[in-house]
């Protein structure tokens, strides 16, 4: 084979092995946060500098959502319970994961907002892992297929092989385009689910559409609200 055709096989077989080896990389820890002073110019002039830090106080503040009032006096308004949202990360549901977890904690302090990925099924998850190992074995077989066929006893080759063979990049090109989409059409799940203290409070995948600030944040008032009934009655 000449240097095209290795290419062409080792990049399918080094995504593969780059994937397999992410399966079991743990998780990086989250990046510490470093405040950054800015050294006076004496040459500028002053209302430059207050006018930029004036920008830096606006881009650091958080985003502001209205407050839920306390129905007590009582701690903080969700401290000791916890909000899971899992979404599915491939189907860029992250923006909206981020927004629900600034908005629930700020109406609710003390609450923890915890953001994972909604894996798909078992089979699913398995189908996509065999799905780069096809793509390999497919433009293997267009690249190098007649001494594979040869070794094998098979000679002529296929009818199927000649017509693969008759339009070879197009064949590598399509295999290629349509194994990444059958990978990452196994792989979402189109989920946003909402779990208060484990219980469920919205699920897309019932409702077939993302919730509302306004009503996810009533639905957990309501949550946290029953919780609190509860832990009152139990003390007294």
């Amino acid at each position: 084979m000449d240097r095209a055709q290795l290419v062409l096989v080792a990049l399918p077989i080094f995504l593969f092995c780059r994937d397999i080896f992410n399966l079991f990389t743990p998780r990086p820890p989250k990046p510490t946060q470093y405040h950054y002073h800015q050294i006076d110019d004496p040459d500028e002039p002053d209302n430059i500098h207050d006018l930029q830090t004036q920008q830096q106080q606006i881009l650091q503040e958080p985003l502001k959502f209205p407050v839920q009032q306390k129905s007590n006096g009582i701690g903080e308004t969700g401290i000791g319970s916890t909000i899971n949202i899992d979404f599915c990360t491939t189907c860029s549901y992250r923006g909206n994961a981020i927004t629900m977890k600034n908005m629930l904690a700020t109406s609710y302090p003390g609450i923890t907002v915890v953001l994972a990925n909604h894996p798909a099924s078992f089979t699913k998850r398995m189908l996509s892992k065999l799905v780069p190992v096809v793509q390999v074995g497919i433009i293997g077989t267009v690249l190098g297929g007649e001494q594979i066929f040869q070794k094998l006893g098979m000679v002529p080759p296929p009818s199927w092989y000649q017509s693969l063979q008759a339009n070879r990049f197009g064949s590598i090109a399509t295999t290629w385009l349509l194994g990444n989409f059958i990978q990452s059409f196994l792989q979402s799940t189109g989920a946003f689910e909402v779990f208060c203290n484990d219980e469920l409070v919205f699920s897309k995948l019932k409702e077939q559409r993302f919730p509302s600030e306004i009503e996810l944040r009533d639905l957990v008032g309501k949550k946290l609200g029953s919780l609190r009934k509860t832990r009152n009655a139990d003390v007294k």
